[in-house]
């Protein structure tokens, strides 16, 4: 009786192990993976990273089952430009899309009216695409919602779903997923869209940073932001339970990031951390390494291709990134990372940085204008009045005042580990000299290697990517009737073919022969490009 009692429980235990590793084997070859996206935040005011004045459960609980990041930045502190990097795994400085904005769905024809700049998409380098039409192409289902803002006009081939309605849910059976849920909740604009609402912690308890005046003011305003991350917390907790509901969170990748730095002045739109680093934890399948912290170099064009990484797919060479998990990871991981920014809205000021965990190196190219530029949309906010009303009294304190002087120096060095709120410039050390020419010309080499557009006047570009003010047009598709089926070729090398069925409304990546007795409808597509006109089968 024992012998049998024994056998069972091997039988068993070997039953249970083989389910696992079925289980382990289908997560690695085809995961299912959710991004989770807020706007503007910075990890500064978020409890996994030290910050005790907000409770935020979901995202505590969260932390616990994943890895924390502690050194996760933005390319540029700012939405459009960060978003082209994410979604391309490429540098803004490299496609064209360094401003803010390039491309505005909802501009009619100019986009900042006030200085020329027409709403356009730039014509990206060759092979450069959305990431997620490789992972259609591989069977996924691809949903996105309620923000895009790429800095150029989305291809079709993108997403089966990019709206506020899109869920994994809407999938087919057993299909996986890959699913972004965008959260503006906490963006720059809700300062001042939700100062009468209700606040969840009070503002005496709050920490001002160094480089902000203690007011009233200032701190009502960094209380509505911890609002706003309780509200955030409350939205996120839901997709968390959808989840756990359909049985998926134990066998998820599940990403949390910010999509930037903070929403206040010197947060968003600098080039200090305050703007770059953003928080981030990654669910992995079965909680690997849960709890633990992560100090690795992450940057936004590692993101798409670590996604395709995971995905079993080999990351384009085109792609600037590195995958940082998966089949293909690299081996070498980034030691530095780099960073620009250039106009926002209607004022330019171009400044590159290259950052390290230890030391940051920024060049200023307009030394005569302030870091506080007068953007129009920042100086809706409170805190950027009072800035303005305290240093028109000269009643800033020294740091505050900083960063509010009419001009800035050529350039700026600082030691992180020393200094990680970057107060003190150390450009005229002489005990930093050797490292800051190093880091110098870490920057200039590759500024010239990524050939930075940045050096080229946006209007001059503009007028190279567009053909009579309009972006230039591709070729129409060609076809051939085979015995596999209609094959659909086109010219230009690098371009997307998308079709669908002439009853629906979906497009898909071609990516193999149509049947000849389905009439459906084909065209090109290419970030730049307007599409080629429709070939229609029936």
């Amino acid at each position: 009786m024992k012998w049998i009692l024994l056998s069972c429980l091997v039988a068993v235990s070997f039953s249970c192990r083989e389910r696992a590793e079925a289980t382990e084997a289908k997560i690695e070859s085809s995961p299912n993976i959710i991004w989770l996206v807020a706007e503007d935040q910075s990890p500064d005011w978020f409890p996994m990273y030290g910050d005790s004045i907000q409770s935020l459960p979901y995202l505590e609980s969260l932390s616990k089952d994943g890895v924390i990041f502690t050194n996760a930045v933005a390319p540029v502190p700012v939405c459009a430009p960060a978003r082209s990097a994410i979604i391309t795994g490429m540098y803004p400085t490299t496609l064209g899309t360094h401003n803010m904005r390039t491309y505005n769905a909802y501009a009619k024809g100019e986009n900042e009216p006030t200085i020329g700049i027409p709403s356009y998409s730039p014509v990206v380098p060759e092979g450069v695409k959305m990431f997620t039409e490789y992972l259609r192409k591989n069977g996924y289902y691809t949903s996105n919602g309620p923000k895009e803002d790429y800095n150029f006009e989305k291809t079709d081939a993108a997403w089966n779903d990019s709206s506020k309605d899109h869920h994994w849910r809407n999938r087919e059976s057993g299909q996986p997923f890959f699913s972004v849920f965008n959260f503006s909740v906490c963006h720059e604009s809700q300062i001042w869209a939700r100062t009468y609402d209700s606040l969840f912690v009070d503002p005496a308890d709050v920490k001002v940073p160094p480089y902000f005046p203690d007011t009233d003011i200032v701190r009502h305003d960094l209380a509505v932001n911890y609002s706003n991350l309780k509200r955030l917390d409350n939205q996120i907790g839901k997709i968390l339970n959808q989840l756990k509901a359909d049985g998926l969170y134990d066998t998820t990748y599940i990403f949390f990031y910010g999509d930037h730095g903070g929403p206040f002045p010197r947060y968003k739109r600098a080039l200090y951390d305050s703007g770059l680093k953003v928080p981030m934890i990654i669910k992995f399948p079965v909680s690997k390494g849960a709890g633990t912290t992560d100090n690795r170099l992450f940057s936004f064009i590692d993101l798409a291709p670590t996604v395709l990484s995971l995905a079993g797919i080999e990351p384009p060479k085109v792609i600037q990134g590195s995958a940082q998990f998966g089949k293909f990871e690299v081996n070498v991981k980034p030691k530095i990372t780099f960073h620009s920014s250039d106009r926002f809205d209607e004022l330019y000021d171009r400044l590159r940085a290259v950052r390290s965990p230890r030391f940051k190196y920024i060049k200023n190219f307009n030394e005569d204008l302030s870091r506080a530029l007068p953007v129009t949309y920042r100086e809706q906010m409170a805190t950027m009045k009072e800035l303005r009303r305290l240093d028109s009294l000269n009643e800033l304190t020294e740091f505050p005042s900083i960063w509010m002087q009419s001009v800035k120096p050529k350039e700026e060095f600082y030691d992180l580990e020393k200094d990680p709120t970057e107060l003190h410039n150390l450009s005229r050390i002489p005990e930093y000299k050797d490292s800051l020419v190093y880091y110098r010309e870490l920057l200039n080499q590759w500024i010239k290697n990524m050939k930075d557009l940045g050096e080229v006047k946006e209007q001059v570009l503009v007028q190279n990517w567009l053909i009579k003010g309009k972006q230039p047009k591709l070729k129409k598709l060609q076809l051939e009737e085979t015995a596999r089926g209609i094959e659909l070729i086109h010219p230009k090398t690098g371009t997307t073919i998308s079709w669908r069925y002439v009853t629906d409304s979906v497009w898909n990546v071609y990516v193999k022969p149509l049947n000849k007795v389905i009439p459906f409808e084909a065209k090109a597509e290419r970030i730049g490009y307007q599409d080629s006109e429709m070939l229609n089968w029936n």
